[in-house]
């Protein structure tokens, strides 16, 4: 079966830099593919992007080495398994709030014994190889999402769950769950405590924490706190700001002399 590069990074105890696709479309996903991403990862829970969509910016990605994730839309066993049955080497599921959404999570993403997740891996094959459903249960990521005030309540419950690989941040839900303003850097104190005590339980219990990030500088500061998966930017926002800059850039030239265009 394909290695995962995700967890071989994490072996080496290295940080992989994850980016964020948003738009439901195969080209833009193969062009953010080809820039180097470590990872990149389909978010089906905010957005427009729906199965069919994914299924062919899944197919994108193949053509490098990145490795593909997808945040599905909630807790639900028919997308988590429709999902690696895609090719997902990795799943990222929102709102795990307690033990048992934990367990569940666990059992839907790994076959039978370990799990109850169905068998029916049709584009896995191709992407994982023809031994995928012998080494699956090694080789997928299965992040719990930790956003709310229940789930940081819960949280060793959640963590101690065995075969659970790494847990996600969300800064903008933990914040509003703990009545703070929804940011993903510059959290307020309350937020910030929490996710520095979520990556400190995660690493005692041997997992991998992630976060999402708006600010390269922000990642790297998070890495060098001990994250070893960081979001940084989607390909919307990306492709937004470098519009901003090259008509700022565009606006700040002198205009040409008289007779030429104007802007």
């Amino acid at each position: 079966m394909r290695a995962n590069r995700l967890r071989e990074m994490w072996k080496a105890d290295q940080a992989a830099v994850n980016g964020w696709l948003a738009i439901p479309n195969s080209f833009s996903a193969e062009t953010m593919a080809h820039q180097g991403w470590d990872t990149l990862t389909i978010d089906m829970q905010h957005g427009v992007i729906d199965y069919p969509a994914m299924v062919t910016m899944l197919q994108a990605i193949s053509t490098t080495p990145t490795v593909p994730i997808v945040r599905v839309p909630w807790l639900e066993p028919g997308v988590l398994m429709k999902t690696l049955d895609a090719g997902a080497y990795g799943v990222i599921c929102p709102m795990v709030n307690t033990r048992e959404d934990a367990q569940k999570l666990v059992a839907w993403t790994h076959y039978a014994p370990r799990g109850t997740r169905s068998f029916g891996p049709i584009r896995a094959l191709l992407y994982g190889g023809a031994d995928y459903p012998a080494h699956a249960n090694d080789t997928i990521v299965t992040f719990a999402m930790i956003e709310t005030a229940q789930a940081l309540d819960n949280l060793d419950d959640i963590l101690s769950v065995e075969g659970l690989d790494a847990v996600y941040i969300g800064p903008s839900d933990l914040s509003l769950a703990l009545g703070c303003r929804p940011v993903f850097d510059d959290c307020d104190p309350p937020v910030q405590q929490a996710i520095d005590h979520i990556l400190e339980r995660a690493r005692a219990h041997g997992l991998v924490a992630g976060i999402h990030n708006g600010d390269p500088a922000v990642a790297t500061a998070r890495v060098a706190k001990g994250f070893r998966f960081v979001t940084v930017g989607s390909d919307a926002r990306l492709m937004a700001a470098g519009a901003q800059q090259a008509l700022a850039r565009m606006r700040a030239t002198p205009a040409p002399a008289a007779g030429g265009a104007s802007y």
